[in-house]
């Protein structure tokens, strides 16, 4: 079974996340760093990781995103769940 590791970001709006996004890719800001000030998920504490899990295991919309073609390390677009605006980075694949 395919497995995965990712951090998130979780925001109430589109536009934040894309707010957060254009730091990251313009500015240099730190994932983490912008995870643990502004995400609204528990795992903003720990930088927005959420360890590994599997295929599945997370929203459709997030699994579309972790399980498809994003590139390990690079950051998502805005990904809209019934939770918010997630920017998803794949931190690593298993299997």
């Amino acid at each position: 079974m395919a497995r995965a590791a990712a951090s998130h970001i979780l925001v109430k709006t589109e536009q934040e996340a894309l707010d957060l996004k254009r730091q990251i890719e313009e500015q240099g800001a730190d994932f983490g760093a912008l995870a643990k000030k502004h995400s609204s998920c528990p795992s903003g504490r720990q930088g927005g990781a959420l360890g590994e899990f599997g295929r599945g295991d997370m929203v459709p919309e997030f699994d579309r995103v972790v399980f498809g073609d994003l590139p390990v390390g690079q950051v998502s677009e805005p990904v809209k769940t019934q939770f918010g605006y997630h920017l998803v980075r794949v931190d690593r694949r298993i299997g």
